[in-house]
């Protein structure tokens, strides 16, 4: 069973509604919304309504099977499928956080070599952000929530530039409402996956949040405001943005940015770029410690072992994504994995742990 963790680990169920909104905002936003708008059209924010939507019941799932009592993803493999298949089920998923926090970092480092440093190598990038990163994972869980508290507010107000675009937006761009298909709809919100994964890592940090209280509802806040920051700026790049020229733009929103003005900031885009970075390091952290965490339940490695050699993996899988192709095949790629996580993963073991409870309910009636 799940082993007991210290009350100086534990955090209030109330910090489950940043680690919740924290978790998905990454680079998606600047790097994914070429492919999001690709099949729907100016309709594309009525997508990524039904995605966020649809999270809802999956999150309803997640917190069904890991509450009552409170155990992560490794106590529910073990149920499922029993110790050693279950084990290397939970390793599997070791790959699946690394991928995550891969991708968000190498487009965060395209991102400023094509804005901001284009003369920098990539060996140099990674090597500042993975210090950092080693710096906040090492420090536990609690400095995790904190760093994801700091960027939840930082994320807030960044997005309340979206009111420059809007305002000098065109409103007949989103018009006419609901003019694709269903099925294209619904092929957007695939594509719209790379916006809103993260928050899985829920199945990991589930113990620590502290079971007395009611934090589910913290948990389905943080991902409404999610689902509405995204749909704000898909909203806002909608209206700036024809279509045709959509299409052909290199990250929209950073243009977006551009057209922003103040006394003391002329080129608005690089201050943006830069607290970008504030926004999206609680994900790629948080996924990098749910590998120690899960390596420490499953082979008893303690995190100060397994962390340095993760991220040394970790720089080594940043240079070989050395072109766009290679970056936007990345993404591409942990967008569909995602997607398959969360609504093929999720959906089958709740099957089954439905049907597990079942059964052993049945066995103890039984004696």
């Amino acid at each position: 069973m799940q082993s007991s963790i210290k009350e100086n680990y534990l955090i209030s169920g109330f910090f489950a509604f940043f680690l919740i909104h924290s978790t998905p905002i990454g680079v998606g936003p600047i790097g994914s919304q070429i492919f999001v708008f690709k099949d729907a059209g100016h309709d594309a924010w009525i997508s990524v309504l039904f995605m966020g939507i649809s999270l809802h019941v999956i999150l309803w799932m997640m917190y069904k099977m890991l509450d009552n009592p409170a155990k992560d993803v490794i106590v529910l493999h073990r149920m499922i499928f029993g110790k050693l298949f279950g084990n290397a089920v939970s390793l599997l998923m070791i790959g699946y956080f690394f991928m995550l926090a891969l991708s968000s970092l190498r487009t965060y480092i395209d991102v400023l070599q094509v804005w901001v440093f284009p003369t920098v190598r990539t060996w140099e990038l990674s090597f500042i952000f993975l210090s950092i990163m080693y710096y906040i994972v090492s420090g536990g869980f609690r400095v995790l929530t904190g760093v994801a508290f700091f960027a939840v507010l930082i994320s807030s107000l960044i997005f309340t530039l979206n009111y420059f675009p809007i305002k000098y937006g065109n409103p007949t761009y989103l018009l006419p409402v609901w003019n694709h298909s269903l099925p294209d709809l619904l092929k957007t919100s695939k594509a719209a996956s790379d916006l809103f994964i993260g928050f899985e890592s829920l199945l990991v940090f589930f113990p620590f949040i502290r079971p007395a209280d009611k934090h589910a509802k913290w948990a389905h806040l943080g991902l409404l405001f999610t689902t509405l920051q995204v749909a704000f700026i898909t909203v806002s790049a909608l209206l700036y943005y024809s279509q045709g020229l959509l299409q052909q733009t290199l990250y929209p929103i950073l243009v977006e940015t551009k057209i922003i003005q103040f006394p003391f900031a002329e080129r608005f885009e690089f201050l943006f770029i830069f607290c970008w970075f504030i926004i999206i390091i609680p994900s790629m952290c948080i996924s990098i410690w749910s590998c120690t965490r899960i390596m420490k339940r499953v082979m008893n490695l303690k995190p100060s072992t397994s962390l340095p050699w993760i991220l040394i993996t970790f720089f080594i899988a940043v240079l070989q994504f050395n072109d766009r192709i290679k970056v936007d095949e990345l993404s591409r790629f942990v967008a569909g994995l995602g997607f398959y996580f969360l609504y093929g993963y999720i959906p089958l073991m709740f099957i089954l742990f439905l049907i597990r409870s079942k059964m052993l309910r049945s066995f103890g009636s039984a004696k």
